[in-house]
């Protein structure tokens, strides 16, 4: 169908008495033109993440720092792993599909990995970062490094299902790889390294064209082994996390309280990685990739949070000290002596009405928010919904 027809198509459900919205519509367009993506939902088998700790469900607290008390307060009830009072974004996009949360790979205990991986750790960038824990603030597991060991884990994985025994049913099966769906989200903390790297605003937008191109070589690595639906988070608007405002006082402020020359660094990485995905796209023909625009929906949560049930969105409802309730001190689940006496740096009252837990990161409230939003498809490129951002052969198992 060429494009002359689908634009007749289109007037047609518009006009006649078939009653749906501009974004139904927009999807079936979408659809037809992009015979990759699927015409009906989709049935991903198995999710594999990769990224920070935006979707970190417990890499970095197995292999090297585990977050403590109240993390993980509100859902769990305990530390999970994930630096939050609850669930991640990526938690609720593997529930819509009926499937498990997702195992980290480098957590040795407990683990099921039947229907996918997470690779993603916290303080994790594209490109190597400047410095590593204990002795730097970064995760010595970039992206490079995520990509190696899903390369890795394929093989191995199918050894260990064919070998048998009681580990053969925690492994995914051989089939689900290529049906599966692969979700990316990093990216800040290349943003971050720079800024408190003491870098100007314009040195790290000149490093951007090249964390892109990293990024995009994996998005084609990761192809070239048989992946085919992306779904790729840009990155969040980082002059709005108290960690950045709390660092960096005298940077200018925006109408909102965020600080500005940050969020338009953020706003350029989205720019250039969205034109690398459309490149991607021509590159790789048998790819059905979504780039999703975090940032939009979470700036919508400082611009008016009272519209969304939420409260001051630039104080982490999880720290000590300060405007923002930030310290690069003591941090979340801390200790801090104060007149002699040591003080637990617990949560707030209501984290279910806050943005920012721990000051880089937000709270199941916020997560569950965003995650509602991107579904729909509304801020998605394509604009198609997440039970409908899949190749064509992710349908059916």
């Amino acid at each position: 169908m060429c494009i002359t027809q689908v634009m007749s198509l289109m007037e047609f459900l518009t006009t006649t008495k078939f009653h749906m919205s501009f974004l139904v519509i927009l999807s079936i367009a979408t659809t037809i033109l992009n015979p990759v993506f699927a015409t009906k939902a989709c049935n991903f088998p198995a999710i594999f993440n990769l990224g920070d700790s935006n979707s970190d469900t417990g890499g970095l607290a197995a292999s090297l720092l585990a977050p403590t008390p109240p993390n993980g307060e509100t859902y769990f009830h305990r530390p999970s792993g994930r630096f939050s009072d609850g669930r991640l974004i990526i938690d609720f996009i593997a529930q819509s599909f009926g499937l498990p949360y997702l195992s980290a790979y480098l957590d040795s205990l407990g683990t099921n990995f039947s229907h996918g991986a997470n690779f993603a750790t916290s303080a994790s960038t594209i490109r190597p970062p400047p410095s590593i824990i204990p002795q730097g603030g970064y995760s010595p597991f970039y992206l490079d490094v995520q990509y190696t060991q899903f390369k890795d884990f394929k093989p191995r994985t199918q050894f260990i299902r064919h070998q048998g025994g009681i580990f053969a049913s925690l492994m995914p099966r051989e089939e689900y790889f290529p049906k599966a769906l692969y979700t990316f989200d990093i990216g800040q903390n290349d943003l971050g390294a720079g800024f408190f790297g003491n870098m100007t605003t314009q040195q790290v937008n000149a490093s951007v064209p090249d964390i892109v191109n990293s990024f995009s070589a994996n998005v084609k690595n990761i192809y070239n082994s048989g992946a085919r639906s992306f779904w790729i988070h840009n990155t969040g608007p980082i002059g709005c996390l108290p960690y950045i405002l709390a660092n960096f006082p005298s940077v200018e402020r925006d109408e909102y309280g965020c600080a500005k020359p940050y969020n338009e660094v953020a706003q350029y990485f989205n720019k250039k990685l969205k034109e690398a995905l459309v490149q991607l796209r021509k590159d790789l023909p048998l790819s059905a990739i979504t780039y999703v625009d975090i940032y939009s929906v979470k700036y919508s949560l400082y611009i008016n949070p009272k519209k969304y049930g939420f409260e001051q969105p630039l104080v982490a409802c999880c720290g000590y000290g300060g405007e923002y309730n930030y310290s690069s001190i003591v941090g979340c689940g801390g200790t801090i002596e104060i007149n002699g006496t040591n003080v637990f740096v617990g949560s707030c009252d209501r984290p279910s009405i806050r943005v920012n837990w721990d000051g880089v990161h937000y709270t199941e409230a916020a997560s569950k928010f965003i995650f509602d939003k991107i579904s729909t498809g509304a801020f998605s490129d394509p604009p198609l919904p997440l039970n409908m951002a899949c190749h064509r052969n992710s349908t059916k198992i």
